[in-house]
């Protein structure tokens, strides 16, 4: 999990997200350990239930994005940094409205943390 904070009291933060992460029986790592873990891209999101899958599929490859993705409730598109600003704008000129389209730390590798989760506690 890599979190990204602003603070104007680095200890105060780095004390109060330990916290939290212990309480789940996790722990906080040096800063910068996991960033190797997520790549910085473009992100856009989707709801499956107001866009037809098969169109966002032909417009993300056709604009240039790297990755197109779905799940029971949406769909993701990931590009990269210098690629997202065209693949959003194709995306807005043809009226398709997106949850979310922003830069984003990706991750590289997925984990079903509420499968983990479960395993961790009945153990």
């Amino acid at each position: 999990m890599l979190i990204e904070v602003m603070t104007d009291n680095k200890k105060r933060t780095a004390a109060e997200i330990r916290h939290a992460l212990s309480r789940l029986n996790g722990n906080l790592g040096e800063a910068g350990c996991v960033s190797w873990m997520f790549g910085k891209k473009g992100y856009i999101s989707f709801d499956k239930k107001m866009v037809d899958s098969d169109k966002i599929m032909e417009i993300a490859l056709d604009s240039g994005a790297e990755d197109v993705s779905e799940d029971e409730h949406e769909i993701e598109v990931v590009a990269d940094v210098s690629t997202f600003e065209s693949v959003r704008k194709v995306f807005d000129n043809n009226a398709i409205k997106y949850i979310v389209a922003e830069i984003s730390m990706v991750p590289r590798l997925l984990s079903n943390l509420k499968e983990r989760m479960l395993k961790r506690c009945s153990s």
